[in-house]
């Protein structure tokens, strides 16, 4: 039977949603963050091979943004379709979906192996780092498709109900993961490779997974190649919602290439290093308010479509408290154990002392993410795919990148300055997201329950 999210209270179906969704991704980043665990701690090289994997962020994050571009940017038409009962049209929009992700993997395989090393180099890579991430990505790249297929289709399972489902995906790769990267890493002795070949191996069984699932007869709505016909306007559609999440990853990845050159000028290997651990911590901090709103927007997309105004508010407003009070817990044990939680990725003292003082400069107003958030997630979920867009530009791109630049030209601040550009973007994106959201999506809904009121 269809899950009906129209039907309970809107809290227990976000939770039912987030929980599984957030061990999920929980369980996704350790694809990466073991890595650079075990790497990090690697005898002698592990300074320089941490570095090394931190250059190659941006490349990864490219990939997951065309994830994001052609999965879950398709899952809020679905979810909506769903919600008003055309099974075929959202049928239809999972299967082009598909298409968008397999067509995208081939080329940026082909594009990144061929052209890697010069790619690497213009991200900040020097002679002695460009050794690890060279090694790295000439194995990691292959896995692009199983990686591709896993995360943007893994969304369509969650967003028929099968939550649970969705985080087995991640679950069962990231272990494999877990168990291989030592063996390769260590007992193999083939170090940063070692770690490639784990993470490749681990995604193939996601996607296999995945496949298996969505083409079986436990799915609700299947994914059926046969007879699937490429839909110009749903891929259009499909790609105008997933805009928003690609542009946040994508502008991740600008943001991430423009911090590594200029911490490569202002302090060299080391501070990329640091920037490296910096970027991992957050990304174990942002995976519960990335999996609340991710378990949110089926739930706020299905209600909308059913023309519940009511429900969607009461799932923003319990969406957008259970994030700011969860962000403020972690600003304030970061404010306090700084050190604990960069030993977690390297013990070298001079990334202990100046990781320190840069973790509590970046991590500040970490509240404010909440904000940003819950007020882009809104607007995707209700398919507003321009505010969306806007907001994910307005933080990453006209904020982070010109203030990466220029403020460590500024009262002499360094390469402090480009980790203050992160709390300062944080705080206006954050803001300016979130308040233009209830001046919009929650007016608009005030005005349908109005309506709604005097109909009934």
């Amino acid at each position: 039977m269809a899950t009906d999210f129209s039907k309970g209270p809107v809290w227990k179906n976000i939770i039912k949603q987030a929980v599984p969704l957030t061990i999920a991704q929980m369980v996704q980043i350790l694809y990466n963050i073991v890595d650079r665990i075990y790497i990090g701690h690697l005898p002698e090289i592990g300074k320089l091979a941490l570095t090394g994997i931190g250059l190659t962020f941006p490349v990864v994050t490219l990939v997951s943004a065309f994830s994001a571009l052609f999965g879950p940017g398709g899952t809020p038409l679905f979810s909506i379709q769903r919600g008003a009962g055309n099974d075929d049209r959202a049928k239809n929009i999972m299967c082009n979906s598909c298409f968008l992700l397999v067509i995208t993997a081939v080329i940026l395989t082909a594009f990144n192996l061929i052209f890697k090393r010069d790619i690497l180099f213009l991200f900040g890579a020097s002679e002695e780092t460009i050794l690890y991430a060279d090694e790295y990505l000439n194995i990691y790249l292959w896995g692009t498709l199983f990686s591709m297929f896993s995360t943007g289709m893994n969304s369509y399972i969650s967003a028929q109900g099968f939550a649970n489902t969705g985080m087995k995906t991640v679950v069962i790769g990231a272990v494999i993961n877990i168990i291989l990267d030592p063996i390769f890493i260590f007992t193999f002795n083939l170090g940063v490779a070692g770690a490639a070949i784990a993470t490749v191996i681990a995604q193939f069984v996601s996607a296999a997974w995945v496949f298996k699932f969505l083409t079986g007869k436990k799915c609700l709505i299947s994914l059926q190649l046969r007879g699937f016909k490429f839909d110009r306007k749903i891929c259009g559609q499909i790609t105008g919602l997933g805009m928003s999440g690609f542009i946040m990853a994508g502008s991740n990845a600008a943001v991430q290439i423009v911090c590594n050159t200029t911490l490569g000028v202002y302090g060299g290997d080391l501070y990329i290093g640091i920037m490296t651990v910096l970027n991992s911590v957050r990304e174990l901090f942002t995976v519960v308010t990335q999996g609340i709103v991710n378990g949110a927007q089926p739930v706020l997309g299905f209600d909308y479509g059913a023309r519940k105004p009511g429900r969607v508010k009461q799932g923003i407003k319990f969406t957008a408290f259970i994030n700011v009070a969860y962000t403020l817990i972690v600003w304030i044990a970061i404010l306090l154990f700084p050190e604990s939680f960069i030993r977690i990725f390297n013990t070298d003292p001079e990334v202990l002392i100046y990781g320190s003082r840069a973790i509590h400069i970046y991590f500040f107003g970490f509240i404010f993410m909440a904000l940003q958030f819950s007020g882009q997630s809104t607007f995707v979920a209700l398919g507003k795919s321009k505010h969306a867009i806007f907001f994910s530009l307005l933080r990453k791109v006209f904020i982070v990148v010109p203030l990466t630049i220029f403020l460590p030209q500024i009262a002499g601040l360094g390469v402090w300055g480009v980790f203050l550009a992160e709390p300062i973007s944080n705080v206006i994106g954050g803001t300016a997201s979130f308040t233009t959201m209830m001046f919009t999506v929650w007016r608009r809904l005030n005005v349908q329950a109005s309506e709604e009121g005097r109909t009934s």
